[in-house]
This record gives structure tokens, sequence and C-alpha cells, in this order.
């Protein structure tokens, strides 16, 4: 844990565990259904490896995560103390839409988005069998321009070349734009409307699209458990 405030009030103490940087962050990933380590490190990528491992085991050790030993493999399995702090988790996501204001460039990262979007991938709703969203952001550099998200029975994979598949329909939006679909700011509608995002494929699947998605971690512009289609 990181060092004491020594003081006896609550939130002193849980801070001592919660303040050090990334902490929260890899609570946020686990809350998200990430488990493995290459998992977390998919979700917090500027974070290196060693210090990942140390934020790791002060959770475990805190009692807030146990780490379940699969033969050469592990998982990391939030606790009951640890699935207590999805609610904090979640206020403060909530706190910072409404508070913080607008994202920075450095804060727009096509990785992140992509991992995002794949962990929240309702494959209920999706059609039979493999379907393949590719996207394509003409205002980052080309290397990271054109993504593809492909979604079979159970899984979702994230490829950044192209995986030689039929491709069921293309979302073409700049990277701020598409971010702001994905955490609600700006509506599905408003964004086809207005030209901000742009989707192609046969009239069925793109009209599908949005409810192919289960409710994100921080709900903004919601109702349910899907995103909102105002017209």
């Amino acid at each position: 844990m990181g060092a004491s405030y020594y003081q006896f009030c609550p939130v002193a103490k849980a801070m001592e565990l919660l303040d050090e940087r990334w902490t929260l962050l890899i609570v946020r990933e686990l809350l998200s259904g990430s488990e493995r380590f290459n998992e977390l490190r998919r979700g917090v990528p500027r974070m290196s490896p060693t210090l990942l491992s140390k934020r790791l085991n002060q959770l475990v050790r805190a009692g807030v995560v146990e780490r379940r030993a699969e033969g050469n493999d592990a998982r990391y399995v939030l606790t009951p103390a640890g699935e207590e702090l999805r609610p904090v988790v979640e206020a403060l996501g909530v706190w910072g839409v409404r508070w913080i204001g607008e994202l920075g460039d450095e804060d727009l990262d096509p990785r992140l988005l992509m991992w995002d979007m794949r962990r929240k991938v309702d494959h209920e709703a999706v059609p039979d069998g493999r379907t393949v969203i590719e996207f394509v952001f003409p205002d980052v550099p080309a290397r990271e321009r054109c993504w593809w998200l492909v979604v079979t029975p159970g899984e979702a994979d994230v490829c950044d070349a192209d995986p030689g598949f039929d491709v069921s329909v293309t979302i073409t939006a700049d990277l701020r734009q598409m971010t702001r679909v994905w955490r609600r700011d700006l509506p599905w509608p408003e964004a086809l409307r207005t030209g901000a995002v742009q989707v192609r494929g046969p009239e069925e699947l793109r009209r599908a699209v949005p409810g192919w998605f289960t409710q994100t971690l921080f709900p903004t512009g919601r109702q349910g458990g899907r995103m909102v289609t105002r017209g």
C-alpha cells in the first residue's frame, strides 16, 4: 500500500491503497471483465508490465483481488471487497463526464477505443456466424487508421491488420467523433445526420449496429442497456 495519511478517517485509509497511480484504472479493467495479465495490459497500454505486476500484487495483499493460478497462466478476479468498488468507479466516471470537460488530443487512442468496444459486444444481438466491423479513422496516422472488430459466437477480436474476412459494415469517422459517440456525448442518430459518422453496408446491418453493443461502464446519454437512438 501507499504511504499512510495517519488519519483514522475511513476515506483516508481507503485512499492509502486506491490513490496510487494506475490502481483505480486496474480496478476499472477488472470490473470491465479483463482477468489475464495481457488483457489488463491492453486496457492500460502506457503502464509498464513491472508496475502493473506490482499494483496487482498490492491489490491481492489488500484482499481486493484474488490471483487464481491455472497452470502456467493466472487469472485476476475481484473479491467481494473489489466488487464493492463498482459503484465508486462508475460514479467517478459519470462525474468525470459531467465536470472534467472536453477530451484533449492526447486522450484519444484508437487502440483503447477498439479494446473497449470489443469487450462491450452484445453477442446475443450480433447476427449469427461471423460479423466483421471495419473502422476507418481518416484523421489518424496511416498505421493506425484501419481497425477490424471480428465477432464470432462468444468471441470478439480486435485486428489492426486486415483479417481477410468479408466486411459486414464499415464505419468511418474522425477518432474524436467516434470516441464522443462511444462515450454517449454525441447521439448516434445525430452523428449520422451530420455526417460525423458514416456507415456503409447492407441497410439492415447499418440500422442494427447500435444494438450490437451493451451498456458501457459509464452510461451518460443512455436509457436502459442500449445506445439511445432518439431521432
